[in-house]
């Protein structure tokens, strides 16, 4: 293989796996950023936060995740209801509060 197409190939190979590292890399600090919220007491456990979710939406939780919104921590809850509807309930992480069911 000419030396040209070597180095086009290895630096197109480590592109793909640097693009691949990414979202793993961002998956972990977002888990840091959470571990770290939990410890500072900004947030509820996860447990009572679903806990909290299923008694406002009874259903089968197919998706969670944490945002931070105007300094707040926010749990967007995506739940199969029984009827098969997808629905989505908004829960204050620190108070439990919930904010919104869509």
């Amino acid at each position: 293989m000419p030396k040209p197409v070597a180095a086009f190939a290895a630096a197109t190979l480590c592109l793909l796996l640097l693009q691949q590292a990414a979202p793993a890399s961002a998956d972990a600090s977002d888990q840091d950023r959470a571990r770290q919220a939990l410890e500072r007491g900004e947030i509820r456990p996860l447990d009572q936060v679903l806990a909290a979710a299923r008694k406002a939406l009874p259903g089968e939780v197919v998706k969670v995740e944490l945002e931070r919104d105007d300094g707040r921590w926010i749990y967007e809850i995506k739940v199969l209801t029984a009827e098969g509807e997808r629905r989505e309930v908004e829960i204050d992480a620190q108070s439990l509060a919930v904010l919104e069911i869509d």
